[in-house]
């Protein structure tokens, strides 16, 4: 790859996003299958007779968050080709980092549930994590914004006196 000039950052081209979305995808279905083959080895195979009704919630609780995140991903991914065949448009997976974590937070927490299954408590974080971002992006500026336009801007005789006294001071 030839080096790119100081200062500007190099773009990528729709094949090489393209490729790369493919990379994460793979890269995404290979951690969900190997999460989930050493539970269901570790939980449902080896320790079979001591597998409660709670392992077999907790396996299929994983089975459906890991299918929704992605198949959401995967459509996320999904480029456009014209005509003819070639590629037109292809949307990157960096918007996607939300569901990346929510896949790599189930497959931490399904590993290390095979020693306990109160590890899966640690699944919370990923609802608590919603509820934070949705008050700091949308709820909390929602209340706290000033509902009145005059409050916005100054008032002309108080931005007048502010400039004299600043003037006085100089």
């Amino acid at each position: 790859m030839a080096p790119q000039p100081k200062g500007k950052a190099g773009t990528k081209g729709k094949k090489q996003i393209f490729e790369e979305n493919r990379e994460t995808l793979r890269f995404y279905l290979r951690i969900i299958l190997g999460a989930s083959a050493v539970y269901a080895v570790v939980n449902l195979v080896i320790f079979y007779p001591a597998a409660s009704a709670w392992t077999w919630v907790a396996f299929i609780f994983s089975s459906v968050v890991y299918g929704t995140s992605y198949r959401s991903m995967n459509s996320m991914a999904k480029p456009s080709f014209t005509d003819d065949g070639s590629l037109s448009e292809c949307p990157h997976l960096h918007e996607s980092r939300h569901l990346k974590d929510v896949i790599l937070l189930t497959a931490i927490v399904q590993v290390l549930s095979c020693f306990s299954l109160y590890v899966w408590y640690f699944w919370l974080l990923a609802p608590g994590r919603a509820l934070y971002l949705l008050w700091v992006n949308i709820l909390g500026p929602w209340f706290t914004a000033d509902s009145s336009p005059a409050g916005q801007e100054p008032n002309e005789k108080k931005q007048r006196r502010q400039e004299r006294r600043q003037m006085k001071r100089f």
